[in-house]
């Protein structure tokens, strides 16, 4: 079936190559967060004193509720910078996969793959963050810290907190590694003939990734919270 015609595209201005650094720049430095984030909630696995001890000096030194509010911005900023490229009609939906099995280009469906699991992310990802900032400790004498290992369990174990971390959780790695395999290639970093090799390290990535997270997604499921 024939592609259907699409309007020339406008030759790029010095503001969209502005506008596209600033994606880039938002993506790394979100990419950097999700994997430093996942490491320390990891450290749950080696017990809560571990995870409630980073979490303790991470609020009590205001790095939390200084971080959490950047990093809220930058989420919501690198999407909207983003969505200038996401198809988002009908039209432009069987456009864009029709070129990629017209294609057979690997990255052309990486792309899309990214941008399926960035609006569910923007949905998860947004329920996740309101609810970890408004539970933020706030030094109120004789309170508890708003994150601890405790807490945390027992919200992934409430229904259906469960089954958005189960989405979350696998979605949100594998959007963080296309994204740092697709940054290296727009960037120049990543050439041609070592693309085959930065993808094997991309899939390596997000399978450890991964595994460390349901690992951590496991243990907050049987940690004992009464």
């Amino acid at each position: 079936m024939p592609l259907e015609a699409t309007a020339p595209l406008a030759k790029p201005g010095r503001a969209a190559a502005y506008l596209d650094w600033l994606q880039m720049l938002t993506g790394a430095f979100l990419i950097l967060f999700m994997w430093g984030h996942l490491l320390m909630v990891s450290s749950v696995l080696f017990g809560r004193g571990a995870m409630n001890g980073i979490a303790g000096f991470l609020e009590t030194t205001g790095l939390a509720q200084l971080g959490g509010p950047v990093i809220a911005v930058a989420f919501l900023l690198h999407f909207v910078l983003a969505a200038r490229k996401i198809p988002f009609t009908s039209k432009e939906q069987r456009t864009a996969v029709g070129h990629a099995k017209m294609l057979h280009h690997t990255d052309t469906w990486l792309w899309i793959v990214q941008v399926v699991s960035a609006m569910v992310i923007l949905v998860l990802g947004s329920i996740h963050m309101w609810t970890v900032l408004t539970d933020l400790y706030v030094g109120v004498p004789g309170s508890e810290l708003g994150i601890n290992a405790e807490t945390s369990a027992a919200r992934v174990q409430k229904w259906p907190w469960t089954l958005l971390y189960i989405v979350l959780l696998p979605l949100a790695e594998l959007h963080v590694s296309i994204g740092f395999y697709r940054i290296g290639v727009k960037w120049g970093v990543i050439k041609r003939k070592g693309r085959k090799k930065a993808k094997l390290i991309e899939y390596i990535m997000a399978g450890a990734f991964l595994l460390i997270g349901t690992a951590t997604l496991i243990r907050f499921l049987l940690m004992d919270v009464n």
